[in-house]
């Protein structure tokens, strides 16, 4: 299911080790600060370059066209006062580059940046991120097993995004999901889990007629 999500804020993105028969894979995900939404989400056995930039990719198919009509009401400043989206992560060389070759022209990027980074002098730190890939960490340990199968725990974590971003309403966006919260207009219903079943039954039957 392909929306469109309004962005408000900053892009924080980073990974969460997740263990698949004791080997490390990565939970990578990209979230909007205000809004809470999970902007981009892909499970990946290695951090590669083109992993990094198929990771983005997600971004730039959903919300390329408002980071550009921002970028155009801003070229005409100076470069250090023009307010663009801005992505943040950590100093993992692949996320640099990922985002160089999908948005250095027309976003700012604050790269190097660790949970503490505010008390190191800059501006942002990589918080907003972190608590997400914690609670995320906080549901597997109460599996008993783990994940077996890289597909099982790929399902896992892809539905999980899903509800997070749809179901589940969130106590700092008074009581709305981070998808209500970034303008995504979706008639669920009062079961919104089951509403988000139903439509995409729907979609699913029209596309096999």
């Amino acid at each position: 299911m392909q929306v469109q999500p309004k962005l408000k804020g900053r892009q924080h993105y980073d990974e969460k080790y997740v263990k698949v028969n004791r080997k490390d894979c990565y939970d990578l995900n990209c979230i909007d600060h205000l809004t809470k939404y999970i902007t981009a989400h892909l499970f990946v056995d290695k951090r590669t370059k083109k992993k990094c930039i198929e990771f983005l990719s997600q971004i730039k198919t959903t919300c390329y066209k408002q980071i550009l009509e921002i970028y155009k009401k801003e070229k005409h400043k100076r470069k250090k006062k023009r307010k663009l989206i801005r992505f943040v992560c950590d100093g993992f060389g692949n996320y640099k580059s990922a985002w160089s070759k999908l948005f250095s022209r027309v976003t700012n990027l604050s790269f190097g940046v660790s949970i503490k980074a505010k008390k190191g002098g800059l501006k942002h730190n990589n918080n907003h991120i972190e608590r997400h890939n914690g609670k995320t960490k906080d549901r597997i340990k109460v599996m008993r097993g783990g994940f077996r199968s890289f597909e099982g725990a790929e399902v896992f974590l892809n539905l999980r995004h899903i509800i997070y971003n749809f179901v589940h309403s969130h106590q700092g966006l008074n009581g709305k999901t981070p998808a209500e919260t970034a303008e995504i207009k979706l008639k669920l219903g009062r079961n919104r889990l089951l509403g988000l079943i139903r439509m995409m039954a729907k979609k699913t039957h029209h596309s096999l007629r």
